[in-house]
């Protein structure tokens, strides 16, 4: 048996790459190009530095009137660093506001004055009027996006109504309603009925003449106007036996527009 020199193996050289067309790619192609901005990603989770840094405060519930300028910009830097190590793409205004961060934390650091008369300006309060700016017209703006907007979530739709037609059917009148409908008119015509008088007999035959003629050109009559209220309650009953009359030989219909509508009179003819 012949000495054989032992190569160590590689485990990341057997670890596969990809398959291609079912064989097995252990190791980068010697010709494969790989350009250097292949793997950078543009960040899109902030709309800009003010948007971040007001993020900042938010998440830590601080007062965005009393901002610890030293913990933010300390944060701030940290975000900064982390995007330039994953090769994000970065805004030069993220940059701007570092330097400004910077600019603030070092004037904090200064020794203030105790002369009444200058009383210098706190160097974080044209950063928190920005700040305050900015969170007012975001929230505008959340507001504005919230409302129903059209196309989105109203469409507008047009249909020709000429081409609708709806059949609704009248509802049935039943002896029930006319009964409930007479006992109105009964009790209307005693109301109306002051002193007693004697009047000639009435005639059915007579009522349903009348009714005929008061129809007359007319589609729909209502069916309480057709009661004379002076005749007492005789000439109600009378009244409402020429209607049964007329409808028994289908001279007249009841007819409702609704259920409990009023009650009215159709001839036949109409």
């Amino acid at each position: 048996m012949t000495d054989a020199e032992i190569i160590p193996l590689n485990p990341e050289a057997l670890i596969p790459l990809a398959t291609v067309n079912g064989q097995v790619v252990v190791d980068l192609p010697k010709d494969l190009y790989i350009p250097p901005d292949a793997m950078k990603v543009l960040l899109e989770a902030f709309e800009g530095p003010l948007d971040f840094l007001l993020y900042l405060i938010r998440k830590q519930n601080l007062d965005i009137l009393d901002i610890p300028i030293a913990a933010v910009t300390r944060q701030y830097m940290e975000y900064i660093e982390l995007m330039q190590e994953l090769s994000l793409e970065l805004a030069a205004e993220y940059l701007v506001m570092a330097a400004i961060l910077a600019e603030i934390k070092s004037r904090m650091l200064l020794p203030r004055s105790n002369d009444a008369e200058n009383t210098e300006e706190d160097p974080r309060a044209e950063l928190v009027r920005r700040l305050q700016e900015y969170e007012r017209y975001k929230q505008a703006a959340e507001d504005l996006d919230k409302l129903p907007r059209q196309e989105r979530e109203l469409f507008i739709v047009e249909a020709d109504g000429s081409l609708i037609s709806v059949d609704k059917p009248l509802p049935s009148v039943n002896m029930r309603d006319l009964m409930t409908a007479l006992m109105d008119v009964m009790k209307r015509a005693e109301h109306s009925t002051n002193h007693h008088i004697q009047l000639d007999a009435l005639s059915v035959r007579e009522k349903m003449t009348f009714i005929l003629e008061t129809m007359q050109d007319k589609e729909h009559f209502l069916f309480t106007s057709l009661f004379d209220l002076r005749e007492g309650r005789l000439g109600v009953v009378v009244t409402f036996l020429a209607m049964l009359e007329l409808l028994k030989q289908s001279l007249i219909d009841f007819v409702q527009a609704t259920a409990f509508a009023p009650i009215y009179l159709k001839t036949k003819a109409a």
